[in-house]
């Protein structure tokens, strides 16, 4: 027996963990989603025998039996994958050969710290106590059913509670600034090269990688996309692609429906948004239902700078080379008008089905702007010969760190800003949203609001409401917009594994 009926924009990760949810629940879904394929942002993309990843470079909820890796049990996300555990996350390297490793195994990570720097043997105590610290603490990822599990959650949470009075408020710059070593002090902070980056996330995600729960899944993002969609489906659900959202249909204060831009209209009890967040409030609900502090989150929040991703398939077996490796250029490299002195270059030689035997893919992210690739794509030829120069540019940076390379190059493949907006939708093209900072994190524990004052039957979820975005947060936000809505119906909810 059907328990109403929901409309779900977006076939991204949260939309299509919603539709899950929902189905496991007895509700009549239908997803709407503008792009011709799922998975949103967590895509990837063929190109002359090459694939392409543009989202996942490591998966928290990877390892059997933790907490998160229930979620994607539930979803048919990690059923029969193969999951790669690095030995490293990531090397910083200089021009004089020193090189920081940042080793996923917290005890060969400290070692490594010391040798380099003895002085500062204490403060890398310190840190690494609280990552393995941090390892022990429990993830909820849904309301308590019971006494037991509540107690459970509660007790959880202990092993955090020092790590966040020593670690609050300061950010991987600040940590970085207290090494003794010339060294540590520059090259720590480039593991997350973020201004402002909370030094509370950083050590959640060592000890992530510690407790080797932040794999990476063969096949890369679109084959992960689409396991959901597989799961989805075979629960009864309906997507319909090619069907962008243009308004969301409002009667009597309920969102009743949605209009598509074919002039379509469709109706449901319920209607979930999974798509960009300012396109929602602002577009489709034409800003009528929002807040001091809604609006706020879009005029003051910090966002992740929309990238421009250099994507190579070469003729060249990187495998014996970092996966991850953040160097400096001889020479600086300019591209969309941004100067850039170091680069990092990732390769994904650990995944098979990405590239033919004894061939490698490379990818190269530079943080761009967006309003310069926006006016720069009204003239479509300058557009492209700009992709085409900052590719030549990365090649030859490329090939000075892995001498041969320029030589062995057989496909390029440049996304720019305007790519990402145009095939996802979202709000400046940014990748993930808000960036995570000491002045976002606080939403990490009080939630950004998923509902609009003045509207009912009305949620969203996604990205827009998780700073720091990932898969992770908008998965759980489909499995708990679905567990709210059984609760307000006073009906069980219940999940289930493929």
């Amino acid at each position: 027996m059907e328990s109403g009926s929901m409309i779900i924009i977006g076939a991204g990760v949260a939309g299509l963990s919603a539709g899950c949810y929902g189905r496991m629940n007895g509700f009549e879904t239908t997803i709407f989603e503008m792009h011709d394929k799922p998975g949103g942002v967590c895509t990837s993309w063929k190109r002359k025998g090459y694939v392409f990843d543009g989202c996942i470079h490591w998966l928290v909820g990877s390892r059997p039996g933790s907490d998160f890796n229930r979620v994607w049990m539930e979803l048919g996300a990690l059923q029969g994958r193969e999951i790669v555990d690095h030995e490293e996350f990531y090397r910083v390297e200089e021009p004089d050969g020193k090189t920081l490793i940042v080793y996923t195994d917290a005890d060969r990570f400290e070692r490594h710290m010391k040798e380099m720097s003895p002085a500062d043997a204490r403060l890398i105590e310190k840190m690494m106590r609280d990552v393995r610290a941090m390892g022990k603490m429990v993830t909820p990822i849904g309301k308590p059913s019971g006494t037991v599990e509540g107690l459970r959650l509660a007790l959880g949470t202990i092993p955090a509670i020092g790590p966040l009075m020593r670690w609050h408020g300061r950010t991987i710059r600040s940590l970085g600034a207290a090494f003794k070593d010339p060294f540590l002090r520059e090259a720590f902070p480039r593991i997350f090269d973020l201004a402002d980056f909370p030094m509370m996330a950083v050590l959640t995600t060592l000890a992530w990688l510690n407790s080797r729960d932040a794999g990476y899944p063969i096949g890369g993002s679109l084959e992960f996309a689409r396991a959901i969609e597989r799961r989805y489906l075979d629960l009864g659900g309906v997507v319909n692609y090619k069907s962008r959202v243009e308004k969301v249909l409002v009667e009597g204060d309920h969102a009743v429906g949605v209009r598509l831009a074919d002039g379509t209209e469709h109706r449901a009890d319920t209607v979930i948004s999974a798509a960009d967040g300012h396109s929602t409030v602002f577009e489709m609900l034409d800003g009528r239902y929002t807040d001091e502090e809604i609006r706020g989150y879009y005029a003051d929040l910090p966002l992740f700078e929309p990238l421009i991703q250099v994507s190579l398939g070469v003729f060249k077996d990187l495998s014996k080379e970092p996966h991850a490796v953040d160097f400096p250029l001889d020479e600086p490299l300019v591209a969309a008008g941004k100067v850039y002195r170091r680069i990092t270059a990732q390769h994904y030689c650990f995944d098979p089905t990405l590239a033919p035997e004894g061939k490698s893919v490379v990818i190269v992210y530079l943080a761009s702007d967006y309003d310069y690739w926006k006016v720069l794509s009204e003239d479509r030829k300058r557009y492209r010969a700009e992709k085409d120069e900052i590719a030549n540019r990365v090649i030859k940076a490329l090939d000075v760190r892995f001498p041969g390379l320029r030589e062995s190059v057989e496909v390029v493949d440049v996304a720019t800003p305007i790519t990402t907006e145009r095939y996802t939708g979202n709000w400046c093209a940014s990748f993930e949203g808000w960036l995570l900072t000491t002045k976002t994190s606080k939403y990490t524990v009080k939630q950004m609001k998923r509902e609009l004052p003045g509207l009912g039957d009305f949620f969203m979820i996604g990205q827009w409401l998780a700073p720091g975005g990932g898969l992770p947060p908008v998965a759980l936000h489909g499995r708990q917009v679905i567990q709210t809505i059984c609760t307000r119906r006073k009906k069980p909810f219940v999940t289930s594994v493929p």
